[in-house]
């Protein structure tokens, strides 16, 4: 056996590689969960850009078939039916973007029920604008849900600060 003069510096050195390792993994460690939470936040914030994107053209869609539509059915038509029908499409594309685009399923459904219920608007089956506020406001509480997941959509007077 040596003295400790002799195995003390050994055993130091040896202590200190060893702390200097494990620093650098927990370092390492740190870095990587840092990347890994930007990452995630980067890829959250592109896709609610492009879930935003293709929501803002369906509500556009729906906006403008739900004019035409119930304008129609007050004998106001300002739209042929060719026309009508082309807005039917071009809202069941956009339908199909956000259905794409969707990350969950309560989305889906309510962006399709929301679609269907104004496609049966644009065929007469509906000349009630109120028929259509439930659709609606499901829709836009799913696409807030599916855009930012776990927080809750403001009720109420929006004078009143949350």
């Amino acid at each position: 056996m040596g003295s400790w003069g002799t195995l003390g510096p050994a055993l130091l050195s040896l202590a200190g590689v060893a702390l200097g390792a494990g620093g650098s993994l927990f370092g390492q460690y740190l870095v990587s969960r840092a990347s890994a939470r930007q990452l995630e936040v980067q890829e959250s914030a592109e896709h609610r850009a492009e879930l935003k994107d293709a929501v803002l053209k369906f509500l556009s869609l729906a906006s403008q078939l739900e004019k035409a539509a119930l304008t129609r059915s007050d004998g106001g038509g300002t739209l042929a039916g060719a026309e009508l029908g082309q807005l039917v499409d071009d809202l069941w594309l956009a339908q199909a973007e956000i259905d794409l685009a969707a990350r969950s399923e309560p989305l889906r459904g309510a962006t399709y029920r929301y679609a269907f219920r104004l496609a049966e608007a644009a065929r007469g089956e509906i000349a009630d604008a109120s028929a259509l506020r439930g659709p609606q406001v499901q829709f836009m509480d799913a696409a807030y849900d599916d855009m930012w997941p776990g927080q809750r959509r403001t009720t109420g007077d929006p004078a009143t600060p949350q």
